[in-house]
């Protein structure tokens, strides 16, 4: 409907401009929204706004001219109106909208699906968290969020791979050793001295355990450099491990598990420092070597090698991602918590200067979670090694309603996540309010066949039936989903498919509660039974992309 707008709006403009009504100049693309009220119509263009300056013309003539040109010959305009400073107002025909309904049933499951991407690759690399730990909650967030950017770039048409970055080099990893030693010799009766700054936890004393269960005392006495490797390989493994059991169970799983050991091999970031070099974007100060980030914009530049000689973690990021392009990625996503926001230029600074524009990386900020517990915050600290993991949310909560509440804000929002109120079965809950509604448009068609109705294909049905304000409102919603999914791709916000499921959700129930679908009226069930399937079908496509199961029963 909308692209429909959108042509005879073009249209319109070029027989002004034939005719010598308006300029000729270059158009610039014309936008059609949805209104937000339904005193002003199905759609709105500021076309006649944008066009002023342009044509130094005042907006309301423009607009005057646009609609007295507008040639529908297919007959889907019902009215149009000039309002304001020079909106143009649509009112769509009725019968158009519930048309649309074969549509929605035709594509079925491919239905919000759209070629947007044109297969291009991108690469969304998302969680990258340590090694050194299991996800805590906070990891949760940034996992569905980048789960779900992707399935909705999928959806529009692009090639996606899933990417965790494993932080598997520097010091953090040596601590990681070094922990787990220290309590392995804890276990078999030695006196430690365990430092502050080694990580805590009890996970750090299970894989003590699990190591004395499989070497008993072989490694106590051992002092060789060998050992230590040891000690943080296997704790490393192990977390991975669990990391990846946890983001499965999670409903998270990765197309690539990308280890930055590998960006060494071969002297791989000494040898893209001297490249960058030999451009004139790393200049040394001594033993320190500088990255001349401020040629792109950044507020000052930023170190690359220490004084002590080793690469800091900027180079390698840079390494990693030289890497990607060299993949065949046409754009990266990176997803990282907010605290990263200050990373951001340097890191645009450092794809620039590897020979990429600025718009082949995108990244996505997301914000801190706090957890409640029936509105009362719990105490965490990953310092102390106190916190709350991914695995015990979802054991508590479930995949869905902690997938679905995690996505219940913008990914820049700070986000309360209540326990309590997400293994809640009511209406307080958006996930089982959502869900419900699926089900219970499973139990409206499993009625409809006891009582003896089949459910009907388009053509069955008598379209002029679906008259209520309540059933145009509700197709005007299904309608506008293709259109969400592609919004949501470009902006990266999958935010908005919880926002939608939600208003359909409660369009849906309102209606119902109000209307009986199935009665003995033959030709009124027909249309209802045919209404209500697609919104289910909406719906259901709508929870898969969000990784959300759509229930039949509850």
């Amino acid at each position: 409907m909308k692209q429909k707008l959108i042509e005879l709006v073009k249209k319109s403009l070029d027989t002004c401009l034939e005719r010598g009504l308006l300029e000729k100049k270059d158009i610039p693309p014309i936008e059609i929204e949805a209104t937000k009220e339904d005193a002003h119509g199905d759609y709105a263009t500021n076309a006649a706004m944008v066009l002023a300056s342009l044509m130094k013309m005042n907006p309301r003539k423009i607009a005057s001219l646009i609609v007295e040109n507008i040639e529908d010959t297919e007959g889907r305009v019902e009215k149009v109106e000039i309002a304001g400073p020079g909106f143009i107002n649509f009112f769509m025909k009725d019968v158009l909208w519930v048309k649309l309904l074969a549509e929605v049933n035709g594509k079925d499951e491919k239905y919000g699906e759209s070629t947007l991407g044109e297969g291009r690759h991108v690469q969304v690399e998302f969680v990258s968290a340590n090694p050194t730990g299991p996800l805590h909650i906070g990891h949760a967030r940034g996992a569905v969020i980048g789960d779900v950017i992707a399935n909705i770039l999928t959806a529009c048409g692009f090639s996606v791979s899933k990417e965790y970055y494993i932080n598997d080099a520097g010091n953090q990893m040596n601590n990681l050793g070094k922990s787990v030693s220290l309590r392995y010799r804890e276990l078999l009766g030695e006196s430690v001295d365990y430092p502050a700054d080694c990580y805590q936890g009890q996970y750090i004393i299970d894989l003590a355990h699990e190591i004395v269960e499989k070497h008993g005392t072989y490694y106590k006495d051992n002092e060789s450099e060998g050992t230590v490797s040891f000690f943080t390989d296997y704790a490393a493994g192990s977390i991975l491990d669990g990391i990846k059991k946890d983001l499965e169970d999670f409903g998270v799983v990765f197309d690539c598990f990308f280890s930055e050991k590998t960006l060494y091999h071969d002297n791989g970031v000494e040898k893209l420092l001297r490249e960058l070099q030999e451009k004139g974007y790393v200049y040394h100060d001594g033993p320190t070597v500088w990255f001349k980030t401020t040629d792109f914009g950044d507020e000052k530049d930023r170190v690359v090698v220490r004084e002590n000689g080793e690469p800091t973690y900027f180079a390698a990021d840079i390494a990693y991602h030289k890497n990607k392009y060299e993949r065949g990625f046409d754009k990266v996503i990176d997803i990282w918590g907010a605290d990263h926001h200050g990373y951001v230029p340097r890191m645009y600074a450092g794809i620039q200067a590897i020979g990429k524009d600025k718009d082949a990386l995108d990244v996505v900020l997301v914000q801190l979670v706090s957890l409640l517990r029936d509105g009362k915050p719990v105490a965490m600290s990953t310092r102390a090694g106190e916190f709350v993991t991914l695995g015990e949310v979802v054991a508590e909560v479930g995949k869905d309603a902690s997938r679905y509440n995690f996505l219940m804000r913008r990914s820049h929002s700070h986000l309360d996540f209540d326990l309590e109120l997400a293994k809640r079965q009511s209406n307080e809950n958006p996930v089982y309010y959502v869900q419900y509604a699926h089900a219970r448009i499973s139990s409206i068609i499993r009625t409809a066949i006891e009582r003896g109705y089949a459910i009907p294909a388009y053509a069955d049905i008598d379209v002029t039936l679906l008259t209520l304000p309540e059933e145009l409102a509700l197709i005007r919603a299904i309608d506008r989903f293709p259109e969400l999914i592609e919004g949501s791709a470009i902006s990266l916000e999958p935010h908005r498919i919880t926002f939608f499921c939600n208003d359909l959700a409660s369009l849906f129930h309102s209606y119902y509660n109000k209307n009986r679908v199935v009665s003995d009226d033959e030709g009124l069930t027909k249309a209802r039974l045919f209404l209500v399937k697609c919104i289910g079908i909406v719906l259901r496509n709508a929870l898969r992309i969000l990784g959300v199961s759509a229930p039949e029963r509850m």
